[in-house]
């Protein structure tokens, strides 16, 4: 019997891999006829060391978001995703996407890239994608390839050549 998702959450932060992780969640969705949810967190930790907030940072970061997340609701629709929503969430990611989110929408499968764009935040405290397959509620699955399961060279779009 092949296991069957329901609902697929699959967070995005402009990086290469989440955008790899997106195309797959997408197939996947398809596939099972599945609610897809996107989500980009923005991780409030971030302005907490600036002295003079400026709430203005936060709307400009959330409106970027909003324009991206519509962007990839809009190309789920168009490769057959009947189901998609996407949100904006506020706070620490590893948290939100690995608890959070998959009680609050019963979430079943969490398609997560390989690695994000926080390369400080990986190399002092772990990434988030380590911290999510440790502590997720549900199945996650890691993408490091693309929809033809090849690396691929994030710099130069093309699959690499391993020996």
């Amino acid at each position: 019997m092949l296991q069957e998702y329901n609902n697929i959450l699959v967070p995005v932060d402009g990086s290469y891999e989440s955008e790899l992780a997106f195309k797959k969640a997408v197939a996947v969705a398809k596939r099972n006829d599945a609610h897809l949810h996107i989500v980009h967190v923005v991780d409030t930790r971030a302005f907490q060391n600036i002295s003079s907030f400026d709430t203005s940072v936060v709307e400009e970061v959330t409106q970027n978001a909003k324009k991206t997340l519509e962007q990839y609701a809009r190309e789920a629709k168009d490769d057959g995703v009947d189901k998609v929503d996407y949100s904006i969430e506020y706070g620490a990611p590893k948290t939100i996407i690995s608890k959070e989110l998959p009680t609050k929408l019963n979430i079943d499968l969490i398609m997560i890239g390989a690695t994000g764009l926080n390369a400080v935040e990986r190399l002092l405290i772990g990434s988030v994608t380590e911290y999510v397959t440790r502590m997720a509620i549900c199945d996650v699955l890691v993408v490091r390839t693309n929809l033809n399961n090849q690396k691929v060279d994030p710099k130069k779009g093309k699959q690499k050549v391993t020996k």
